[in-house]
């Protein structure tokens, strides 16, 4: 029994310590493409260490669609993707998910993280101005 409660114990903290981040890089508007493919960005961070990086599996959930995301070359944990919007759709809402593995004491375990809803506007080009400045 005390060595049941250890194990417990230990993997309670250990769960308890970790964190996992979404950080949505999109703006919050673009201009309007003649192409239809808006660029989607986020950053996933984790301290989780038994997280397998190699496993994660994030995609941009879009109109009951996910689009799967790929990580950029020059930076760890940030991920892209271009997502096809209709014609004549001025307003969209997404969030992300990212899957994972994880390994555990004895077994290996699955997980994921879900973002928050976020919109996203199409805009004329005269009217967007610095999109610096529009970024959440």
């Amino acid at each position: 029994m005390r060595w049941f409660c250890f194990i417990g114990a230990c993997f309670f903290l250990l769960a308890g310590c970790t964190t996992s981040t979404i950080t949505n890089l999109t703006p919050r508007e673009l201009p309007w493409s003649q192409t239809g493919l808006y660029p989607v960005e986020a950053m996933f961070r984790s301290n989780q260490r038994t997280l397998d990086s190699a496993s994660i599996k994030p995609m941009v959930i879009f109109n009951n669609q996910a689009f799967p995301m790929r990580q950029t070359q020059l930076t760890q944990g940030r991920w892209e993707t271009l997502v096809l919007i209709p014609d004549g759709t001025r307003v969209i809402n997404y969030h992300f998910k990212f899957d994972y593995d994880y390994s555990a004491v004895l077994m290996r375990g699955a997980d994921s993280k879900l973002s928050p809803p976020y919109q996203l506007q199409i805009v004329d080009e005269s009217s967007t101005g610095n999109l610096l400045m529009l970024r959440e």
